[in-house]
Formats: structure tokens, sequence, C-alpha cells
């Protein structure tokens, strides 16, 4: 399943980070440093729920949110109502919207949703209506498409549907860097790496701080045995982030490759460090030795200790 780094999350869903801690604080999120899935979906509906109500300036509580999510999982049986079905504001607590219908988990009241649509979900509607949305209205049918798109791509089955969902959003916001990012792999694991390249090219010129598009595009360059560019793109990874362990690892590959050996050696004993346990890091450690005994033995050679007359 993939995981996403707290950074990650800011990213994707354009929060701040004191806006998680306060909503960790609040009890409405679990204090944690990598996300699911599910996380990113019950994160913005947080969000958008915030949005709303800053919209609207009727501020709706921690504690009333809260109470509302407890009673729906309790009347409904759900195990996560803000992924399973649609937060809505009413006054002072939240309904939820399902099969046209709103439910008040505290009053246990239904009420037929006038403004639900009669379920047509076309995405070329989505697309046509767009363009009459605000900017936040906009990244937030974004957000939910790009999210929908990472749940296809874990499904075999559905990676058509994440393909067609990612090249709709570069439609409407070319420069959206984790889109990029994440078509560019679906093509690298197709082994479309030309496309890929250039899917992962574009990410690191709408995001040039974004240490995964430099790193991910130094894999497909070294697949395509574009050696030179390859190291640079990770060395850049490198640059933007010094702890970042995978491309310690790959550039240590990249290098010997090239008969680097000393520099290979530096990446290998930082990825040791970074990253000490598992079968890369054992594997770091195999190279790092054979790396030191040829090049101790290289240098007492050059120094003529060992060197014997043919």
């Amino acid at each position: 399943m993939t995981r996403y780094s707290r950074q990650d999350v800011l990213r994707i869903l354009h929060l701040n980070a004191r806006q998680i801690v306060s909503w960790e604080r609040a009890e409405l999120i679990a204090l944690k440093e990598e996300y699911s899935f599910e996380d990113l979906g019950q994160l913005r509906a947080l969000r958008d729920l915030q949005a709303h109500a800053a919209t609207t300036k009727k501020r709706i509580s921690a504690s009333s949110i809260r109470a509302s999510i407890a009673a729906m999982e309790r009347v409904a049986g759900m195990r996560n109502p803000l992924l399973e079905t649609s937060a809505v504001r009413r006054g002072s607590r939240l309904a939820f919207r399902f099969d046209g219908v709103l439910v008040d988990p505290l009053t246990q009241q239904l009420v037929f949703d006038f403004d639900a649509q009669t379920g047509q979900r076309l995405e070329v509607v989505r697309t046509r209506e767009a363009q009459a949305q605000s900017p936040a209205q906009r990244d937030a049918e974004l957000q939910d498409m790009f999210l929908r798109a990472v749940q296809f791509e874990e499904n075999p089955a559905t990676l058509q549907q994440a393909i067609l969902l990612y090249e709709a959003i570069l439609i409407v916001e070319p420069s959206h860097a984790p889109t990029l990012i994440n078509l560019g792999t679906i093509h690298y694991n197709m082994r479309h790496f030309e496309r890929a390249e250039g899917l992962y090219r574009r990410a690191t010129m709408a995001d040039p701080e974004y240490a995964l598009a430099f790193f991910d595009l130094g894999n497909v360059l070294d697949e395509m045995q574009h050696l030179e560019e390859a190291i640079c793109a990770y060395q850049k990874a490198i640059a933007l982030v010094p702890q970042y362990a995978d491309a310690h690892y790959n550039l240590a590959l990249a290098y010997e490759r090239q008969g680097q050996r000393r520099r290979a050696l530096r990446h290998w004993l930082m990825y040791v460090r970074l990253d000490p346990v598992g079968p890369w890091a054992s594997h770091a450690r195999d190279q790092a030795r054979k790396i030191l005994k040829v090049e101790k033995l290289s240098i007492v050679s050059r120094r003529g200790h060992l060197v014997r007359a043919g």
C-alpha cells in the first residue's frame, strides 16, 4: 500500500503544518508520520469543511465534528464516514450524504437531499463546470480526482482509469507535480521510458524543490543508459534532501558502473548510516567492504610495499 510522508500530505492537499497539528490536538485525526490513502481522504474532507466554514463565516467546532462522526459510525455501521459519505454542514452539526439522502446521525433523521444530483458522475460534466468554479473549488475538485486516481492506480484492473484521471488533471493543471510524478511512474513501470522521462522533467520544472521528482528522473535516465544525466539528477535530489537514503543508494550504483569506486564508497556508507537494517543495507555494506579492500591494496601497491619484481 502506498504511504505518504507528512511533507507529501502538505504538498498534495495544500495544507500547512499548523492545520494538521490543530486537528491532531482536537483528536480529529491521529498523530502520524506516514499516511495511507484513506488518511488523505479524511484530511481532504476536513480541509473542505474548514474551507466552507471560512467562506460562510460560520465556524463548526471540533467537538461537534467528532460527535457527528462517532454518531454516524454507530448509526450506519461505517468505519470512516468522512470517506464513505460526503459530509455536509447543517447548522452547528454535520450531516452525511449518500444515495440522495442526508442523514443527521445525532437526531437519526433522514432528509431528502434536493441539492444532490440524480446520479450522473461523468468527468466531462465536471470539467465543463470547472470553468465557473472559484480557485478553491477547482483545487478541491482536482484533489478529489487525484486521490481517486491514486486509489485506481493500486489495482491493476483499474490502472487505465487512473491514467485517464491523471491526464484529465493535467489538462486543467499542466504543472500539477504529484500527478506528473504518478503518471510518469505508471509509464516507467510499463517501460515507456521516454514518456516517463518527459513527465518527470515537467515535474522538476513545476516544483524545483521536489526531491522525489529528481530521484525518479534519475531512475528513468539510468534505465535509458544516460548515466551522466542520471547522476546529476540523483545529486540534485540529495542536495534538496541530504537524508534521502534511496538517492544515496542509486547514486552509489551509478558511480560504480562508471568505475568511480571512491565516490560510490561515500554514498554506500551514507546509505548504511541512514538505513542500517535490511537486505539493501547488507548489500551496501558488502559493496563498501569490497571497495575498501580494493582501494587499500591499490594504495599499498602504489607505495611499493607489496610490489615484487616479476
